[in-house]
């Protein structure tokens, strides 16, 4: 894949502003937009799009293919005429209630739904039917299963009646006929953010914006993938999973990280041709322009934990076909615009299997300041500069907060590397663009800078915390905050650095 030396900002689209609780792909997604584009940027990286479950993490979705129905516009419900016009609650301004916007987001969207099933013109129900046509290969299973979570208040699938947990055919057929309106519901907010998106990205394009995608590499147990699809995944004959997914102790945690989710079937994936990933990555490359895929080395060979451990300190290396995978998805799409995220451990086979298929990896400035031999230094890049170097991502701490609680020794380095590169900072306020600064001047192909930093802001707009559930995933900025200072700071200095 050949990038062209450019810099992207990330962020999610649930920090939009907007009074409807969080973030919606409405008007203040295209003030985003337009402010972007003020800045010279090329990039817009956002994380996964599915809708969230527990935990409220874009990482573990109810579906692998679903958009979040939480994206709607209600303005757009409005306009439409489908939604009659009301005051949204006083959600809180700078944070999202995830618990508030459930109770309230969907008896929204089914009223919604009614006003459309009365008063949809021919146009939408035509283009909804034609969206129903074209993605029932998981469109069907996902709006049933949302519509059978509901049925029974929220359980996991394998807590159901024993009958759908088994999918038999007279019982699924009984429930979509049982839960129609529910089951329709789900469709059209699927239709709905697909078409809103579209339009956003279609927008984007014209102002010179290209997307990031994210891809978890694993799903989540409690999704409709697992449900609709259990002979892809190691799980009992009570429908649990046998082993499941994370990483050994690293940065991050002392314990690993636990993440839970089955474990793929990789014989299984295999003998089908894998064409339940190549379906999933064709989409993700239909919704957005480059995609990274989280957890990248776990193509190579993969953290299997017991299904029943409380932490993942316990686990094994499995090796997985990352190697007869993406041939098989080189001979389907060609060669897909892919980031690796290759953080952690890395092997030599990862590095070899990132780069036999030119899939650019990343680099992380507050890993860095360790000694002159750390890797993600920016003069230990490799010299084709095919990496995305980033000031932190959604798992770290925003720049300012991490600067404040690093090491001494950690700081000390940083401030003589960034001298060695003609940049200083008078405080901890100025370390942020300290760090955009070298991640532009880095030979990096393409730098991305979360939006946070950019705003200078510390530890309390953080968007997560590996290994620590509620409480995250929330952070939303003010309409306000898109200052054009910082627009005219950040293209001055692409011009500079030739971004």
């Amino acid at each position: 894949m050949d990038l062209q030396r450019s810099f992207g900002i990330l962020l999610h689209p649930t920090s939009f502003p907007g009074r409807w609780g969080i973030g919606a792909l409405g008007q203040e997604a295209r003030n985003f937009i337009d402010w972007l584009a003020g800045t010279g940027a090329r990039w817009w990286q956002v994380l996964p799009l599915g809708p969230t479950s527990y935990g409220d993490s874009p990482y573990q979705s109810f579906s692998a293919f679903a958009g979040n129905p939480y994206l709607i516009d209600p303005e757009l419900l409005i306009a439409k005429g489908w939604l009659e016009p009301e005051d949204p609650p006083a959600y809180p301004a700078h944070k999202v209630d995830y618990g508030w916007l459930y109770d309230t987001r969907w008896p929204l969207l089914r009223r919604a739904y009614a006003g459309f099933v009365a008063r949809a013109g021919e146009a939408d129900k035509s283009a909804f039917a034609a969206f129903e046509q074209k993605e029932a290969g998981w469109l069907a299973d996902y709006a049933l299963f949302m519509a059978l979570k509901n049925k029974f208040g929220g359980k996991p699938w394998n807590e159901w009646s024993p009958e759908l947990v088994r999918r038999e055919p007279q019982a699924l057929e009984a429930a979509r006929l049982e839960l129609a309106e529910e089951v329709g519901m789900h469709a059209w907010t699927q239709w709905l953010f697909y078409a809103s998106w579209a339009e956003l990205r279609a927008y984007a394009a014209q102002k010179g914006i290209r997307i990031i995608g994210d891809m978890p590499i694993f799903v989540a147990y409690d999704s409709s993938d697992v449900w609709a699809n259990p002979h892809y995944f190691y799980l009992n004959p009570d429908g649990t999973p046998s082993v499941v997914a994370g990483v050994p102790p690293d940065y991050f945690s002392e314990t690993g990280q636990l993440w839970g989710n089955p474990l793929y079937r990789w014989d299984v994936m295999q003998a089908e041709g894998f064409g339940w990933w190549i379906a999933r990555i064709r989409q993700s490359l239909e919704t957005c322009d480059l995609v990274r895929i989280d957890h990248f080395r776990g193509f190579e060979a993969y953290w299997e934990i017991p299904g029943d451990a409380h932490t993942a300190v316990n686990g094994q290396w499995v090796k997985a076909p990352g190697e007869a995978l993406f041939q098989a998805v080189r001979a389907a799409l060609g060669d897909a615009p892919i980031i690796a995220e290759d953080l952690g451990v890395i092997t030599p086979e990862v590095e070899a299997l990132r780069d036999g298929f030119g899939f650019p990896g990343m680099k992380i400035l507050q890993f860095a300041f360790s000694d002159e031999t750390n890797p993600f230094l920016p003069h230990n890049y490799p010299e084709s500069g095919n990496v995305i170097t980033y000031t932190g991502t959604h798992d770290n701490d925003t720049t300012l907060g991490w600067y404040k609680t690093a090491p001494e020794e950690e700081k000390e380095f940083m401030r003589s590397y960034l001298q060695d590169n003609d940049i200083t900072f008078d405080s901890p306020a100025d370390v942020p663009w300290a760090l955009i600064t070298l991640a532009f001047k880095s030979p990096a192909k393409l730098a991305v800078v979360p939006l946070q930093d950019v705003f200078g802001l510390d530890t309390d707009s953080r968007m997560n915390y590996p290994g620590k559930v509620g409480g995250y995933w929330s952070w939303r900025y003010s309409p306000e905050d898109l200052a054009l200072e910082h627009a005219g700071r950040l293209k001055a200095l692409a011009v500079a650095t030739g971004r």
